[in-house]
């Protein structure tokens, strides 16, 4: 069950950031604030798979943590350096 619903909230973040980045006003206050509350989900599910899916023994669950970290990080210097 944990698979599909991070699954669909991956999607609905990559739909989201896709909006946001094709027709979005850049640089405007949504579009910021909606990039932080993204970061925020990111770091959240990554905590969250630190402690559920990295004790597992599947590799893919081990990356989970580092992958959205990752996104989340370069999420953050996408909007510090626009």
């Amino acid at each position: 069950m944990e698979w599909i619903t991070e699954g669909l909230t991956l999607l609905f973040i990559g739909i989201l950031v896709f909006l946001l980045t094709f027709f979005g006003d850049p640089g405007s206050t949504l579009q910021k604030t909606l990039f932080i509350a993204i970061i925020v989900m990111l770091i959240m599910m990554s905590v969250l798979s630190l402690f559920t899916g990295f004790k597992i023994n599947f590799l893919p669950f081990k990356l989970c943590p580092l992958i959205f970290t990752g996104s989340a990080i370069l999420l953050l210097l996408g909007l510090i350096l626009s």
